[in-house]
């Protein structure tokens, strides 16, 4: 009797999570971070593999609602307010899910995120945004599920889906230039070198107003006096080129090349002598 007992109480521990053998999951989790101008973006998902099988229409149907994944709900997150498709979506962590179909998939955004799989009683109130997504086939079988943020601006993202020979991506709007704007504003209150600096080099890399960005880089070389440095005289040459002042260009382009120099900064020397070369100074 004590053997059947032994043997009974062996069988249940190994059930009831008291084994202490290791395997790994068939749908190992994944989590990326990605900043995106300054919108921090992350993103959980588990990610199983294909094994042989048949994905979209098949093992994922089509025109049918999917957990996008495996286990627990795709999660996405941002630390200020997005753009997704016509929809503003606060910061927050959200739940992903998707349609898909063979020609477009519909990915939506789900304030609920707390549920293992698809909702058991989906509440549309609960929908914060939904984006059509155009099919593109890939020449190549990707094996494991697998989500990105690709196509990075300072503006945008692109949350990308791979599997089987499938890509779809939805695109996601940050708020950078807002943020930015507000952030110049406030600080041209009382700004330093390194606040006129980077508002102008901002300015410059946006194709916004490029005279503004020269009246803001001179007043950083200004306040910067013999102390300023290589990058900063490299940018000033820059702005002036692409304000279609020559002169001046070649005139910081050369501070810039001898600061470079100085400092033994071989991709600075190298910079400003392209430059120099293509304005005809070299």
């Amino acid at each position: 009797m004590k053997k059947i007992i032994a043997s009974v109480l062996f069988v249940a521990m190994s059930f009831t999570g008291f084994s202490q053998i290791k395997t790994p999951q068939p749908s190992p989790t994944s989590k990326i971070e990605q900043m995106v101008g300054l919108t921090n973006m992350t993103l959980e998902y588990s990610r199983p593999s294909m094994r042989g099988r048949v994905i979209f229409g098949d093992l994922v149907p089509y025109n049918k609602l999917w957990r996008l994944g495996a286990n627990a709900n795709t999660k996405i997150s941002f630390n200020t307010d997005v753009t997704i498709g016509d929809s503003k979506v606060k910061a927050g962590e959200y739940a992903v899910f998707a349609t898909p179909g063979k020609d477009s998939w519909e990915v939506v955004f789900y304030s609920d995120t707390s549920n293992w799989g698809t909702p058991q009683k989906w509440d549309d109130s609960k929908v914060v945004a939904k984006a059509k997504a155009e099919v593109y086939k890939m020449p190549v079988k990707i094996e494991t599920f697998t989500m990105t943020f690709d196509d990075l601006t300072n503006n945008s993202a692109i949350l990308g889906i791979l599997w089987e020979d499938v890509y779809v991506g939805v695109k996601i709007d940050v708020p950078t230039e807002s943020i930015v704007s507000a952030s110049i504003e406030k600080t041209m209150n009382g700004p330093g070198a390194g606040d006129y600096y980077s508002a102008a080099v901002y300015y410059l890399q946006e194709g916004k107003d490029i005279n503004q960005a020269k009246e803001w880089i001179d007043k950083s070389i200004e306040m910067s006096g013999d102390k300023a440095p290589f990058w900063q005289l490299r940018q000033q040459s820059l702005i002036y080129a692409k304000a279609g002042d020559k002169k001046g260009a070649i005139a910081a382009a050369k501070k810039s090349l001898s600061g470079a120099e100085a400092a033994g900064n071989a991709d600075y020397v190298k910079m400003n002598k392209d430059s120099l070369k293509e304005w005809g100074a070299m």
